[in-house]
């Protein structure tokens, strides 16, 4: 656990871990040789001047006392290196997603990653914290007095010793049938949150169609598929718990038994025959705690696991040497790029000049948003070259491909702040009179004004306090303030009333002025004002133009703007 728990927070974490670990040991070392001087403490007090008991006992006090400070010590180490390692994992983990592709963040990532931010991390880095010393002490304590008990008497000594390896196999059985329940136990925990997660968010659909949350079926299947798993794990550890429960109290059983038998025999001295019956049962302790503390440690042994596979997981390379683009034009080249076993793009090959527009229209599931995220390097291409001023994405820096490039999405996700907080995410160094004048621009002054609090109106999670047309509206005013030169617009207005259309539009005109556009649309009108247009189908341009050359070709453009512009039948 502790190879995996450096290799999660990085090798300069290696030196306090360690140190924490030593002084562990060092405090259940010195725990199980305080016990040796009890023999000659009862040897005193079972003798005919218990007076000579004094020295003895100031000397295990002295023990215990160095036990303690030794404990304390160890244990504050633990708390500080605990802390210091959780907020390690959190950075490190936030900087790692944050460069992953966007395409690692499929189906079930929300919940997996809301889980492993929060109960997985904390109960991950909780071990050197809470869990370690336990278990260290449960290892180390026992084996400590076992060696006490041999040099004492051998005999006992060695009928303690027998318990080490039949406790060692209990515990590596209960862990190997363990690792699938606990596996199991979390891949359906996983699912539950997932689908929490999707009951929270389908709250509309699920109302309006009279569905209440006894009757939502997966979330149901998913928490009684939680309630098997947890009760399937419960009866894995049981045997192992009945087994070490049964073994130590065996033990003791043969030990009590051994030194009555020695004892009675003139063997052993009564002092030696007490000493050794209180070290067995103070072993007995940490070992009969040792299955719910070998249970936690492979809790966040798991944990941790998970939190290295993500962190193993490769983002996409940076370029040793990164190049700086010559000019802010595009170019596809010969671009292939998969998802799976589906090709999205095959062999396209398509160029925008600096500061013109393009227009990408077609089918649904033709990749025209796939192309905009190529431009921005969400993926990486599975064959040919994505270009921005002449150097390939991924031979440009990532902050420096991002400096170049504004995005506005169809769906706008805000955070849950002020307007001018999420507007100023464009660029964090804008002083208020620049964030003001990209809002104006945006048409969003007039949206301020109605608003009670004005600039200092919660957005609420995800912009929920704002309508559609206003998130829009703030997220065009973002990409105003960063004024980057290439602009990337997908959709922008295919779910807006006409008001915020026009709205949107008066601020897509200025976000557009002046800079290389590529703007996918499926409404035909906004798309007219390009310089030029691609109609995309099949992972290829079928055909390329301008507005007026492809109606004049009568080809698939031609036949999706009569579409479009025909009359709606009437009802």
């Amino acid at each position: 656990m502790i190879r995996t728990l450096l290799r999660v927070l990085g090798h300069e974490y290696a030196r306090p871990v360690r140190r924490t670990m030593a002084l562990m040991t060092a405090a259940a070392v010195a725990e199980g040789l305080s016990y040796a001087l009890l023999v000659p403490v009862l040897r005193a007090l079972l003798g005919g001047t218990p007076e000579d008991a004094r020295p003895w006992l100031a000397a295990f006090g002295a023990a215990v006392a160095g036990y303690a400070v030794l404990r304390y010590i160890a244990d504050l180490s633990g708390f500080r290196v605990g802390t210091t390692l959780l907020r390690g994992v959190y950075h490190r983990l936030g900087d790692h997603l944050a460069r992953l592709p966007i395409g690692w963040y499929g189906a079930g990532r929300v919940g997996e990653v809301s889980v492993m931010a929060g109960h997985g991390v904390l109960q991950a880095m909780s071990a050197i914290a809470h869990l370690l010393a336990p278990f260290v002490n449960a290892c180390v304590t026992p084996l400590t007095i076992v060696a006490v008990m041999l040099a004492f008497d051998w005999r006992m000594g060695l009928a303690a010793l027998a318990a080490v390896p039949i406790v060692a196999a209990i515990q590596i059985r209960t862990g190997r049938s363990m690792d699938a329940a606990d596996a199991e136990r979390h891949a359906r925990g996983r699912e539950a949150s997932a689908r929490v997660v999707e009951y929270v968010q389908a709250q509309p659909v699920l109302r309006a169609g009279g569905r209440s949350a006894e009757r939502f079926r997966l979330l149901d299947d998913a928490l009684r598929d939680v309630r098997r798993a947890s009760r399937r794990t419960v009866l894995t550890a049981l045997p192992g718990m009945v087994g070490l429960t049964l073994v130590v109290q065996a033990i003791f059983t043969v030990l009590l038994a051994l030194g009555a038998y020695l004892a009675l025999g003139g063997r052993i001295g009564a002092a030696e025959l007490l000493t050794v019956l209180v070290l067995a049962a103070r072993c007995a302790d940490p070992l009969l705690a040792l299955t719910d503390i070998g249970g936690q440690v492979r809790g966040a042994r798991s944990e941790l696991a998970r939190l290295d596979a993500v962190l193993r997981t490769r983002p996409l390379p940076e370029a040793t040497r990164p190049v700086r683009p010559e000019h802010h034009g595009l170019e596809f080249d010969s671009v292939v790029f998969r998802r799976g076993d589906r090709t999205v793009l095959d062999g396209l090959d398509l160029s925008v000049p600096e500061g013109r527009r393009l227009a990408i229209v077609g089918p649904s599931g033709a990749g025209k948003s796939t192309l905009l995220q190529l431009i921005a390097r969400f993926y990486d291409v599975d064959g040919g070259a994505v270009r921005v001023g002449g150097a390939d994405v991924r031979a440009i820096g990532t902050e420096d491909l991002m400096a170049r490039i504004a995005i506005v999405f169809q769906d706008v996700y805000l955070f849950d702040d002020t307007i001018e907080e999420n507007i100023r995410l464009g660029r964090p160094d804008a002083d208020p009179a620049e964030v003001r004048a990209a809002a104006a621009a945006a048409g969003l002054d007039e949206v301020i004004e109605r608003l009670p609090a004005g600039w200092a109106t919660g957005v609420g999670e995800g912009g929920a306090l704002l309508s559609g047309g206003e998130r829009q509206r703030v997220s065009i005013a973002r990409a105003l303030l960063k004024d980057a030169p290439i602009v990337l617009l997908d959709e922008v207005t295919s779910a807006l009333d006409p008001v915020n259309e026009a709205a949107v539009h008066d601020g897509i005109e200025r976000l557009m002025a002046g800079r290389t556009v590529v703007m996918v649309a499926h409404r035909l009108r906004t798309v007219r004002r390009a310089d030029r247009i691609a109609f995309l189908d099949g992972g290829r341009i079928v055909e390329e133009g301008t507005h007026e050359e492809l109606l004049r070709r009568g080809g698939r453009y031609a036949d999706y703007w009569n579409l479009s512009m025909a009359p709606a039948n009437p009802v």
